[in-house]
């Protein structure tokens, strides 16, 4: 248990809810400990790593409308990346299987893995809080989204670039609103100072204003 918890650099005070999030019904099932296994664990740890998750997605990327943000959400905690993240740090070397569960693979079944990796979240915040749940989970989360290919917040990224040089003043500038209620159009400019760097056109004034972003940093040759 102490190379587990090596590698997630978080040192249990209550082992047991270590050993808790680590135990499969399986094994729990073999061994006649009933309600001792980790999916009440599991549970609790759903909900952590999505608050987390969200908590950490609406304070990053202010600029990224609520169905963007649901989609990375989705994303980042589904069975897939769970599996993902739990493959990082070896843990199906650590969770307890029934010997027929060994036997056909559960080690490496992204089911058992991913729902092991929610239980060890939910162990973690019941043992030091939710400022080291956040620890842990970020490690895994943040560069996991950040580098989605399909996910980009351009405006974010422009500021960045804007703010290097004092002074420059980046502003969105709404040109046309088009279309009826169901399919709007809207076209928006990215204006430095009193200059057009980019022009965005989409059926959100939000996702218009990334693409007017997207312009203007391929303009600059980023």
């Amino acid at each position: 248990m102490r190379e587990l918890e090596n590698k997630i650099e978080y040192t249990f005070k209550n082992e047991e809810l270590l050993i808790r999030a680590l135990t499969h019904s399986s094994y729990a099932n073999e061994n006649s400990l009933p309600h001792q296994d980790n999916e009440r664990l599991e549970f609790l740890g759903d909900s952590v790593l999505g608050f987390i998750t969200a908590e950490y997605l609406f304070t990053k990327h202010k600029n990224q409308p609520e169905g963007d943000l649901t989609k990375l959400r989705s994303y980042a905690v589904c069975e897939k990346s769970l599996f993902e993240f739990a493959r990082q740090i070896n843990l199906g070397d650590y969770i307890l299987l029934s010997k027929g569960e060994e036997k056909t693979g559960g080690r490496q079944r992204a089911s058992v893995l991913s729902d092991a990796f929610e239980a060890l979240i939910a162990a973690i915040y019941l043992d030091g809080g939710i400022e080291e749940a956040r620890k842990f989970v970020l490690k895994c989360v943040a560069p996991y989204v950040e580098t989605t290919p399909s996910f980009k917040d351009y405006k974010t990224m422009l500021q960045e670039v804007i703010q290097r040089n004092a002074g420059e003043q980046l502003t969105y500038v709404l040109v046309s609103e088009s279309g009826p209620d169901h399919d709007k159009r809207f076209e928006v400019e990215a204006h430095l100072n009193s200059n057009v760097i980019g022009r965005g056109v989409a059926g959100s004034k939000k996702k218009a204003e990334q693409e007017a972003a997207r312009q203007a940093l391929e303009l600059m040759g980023l």
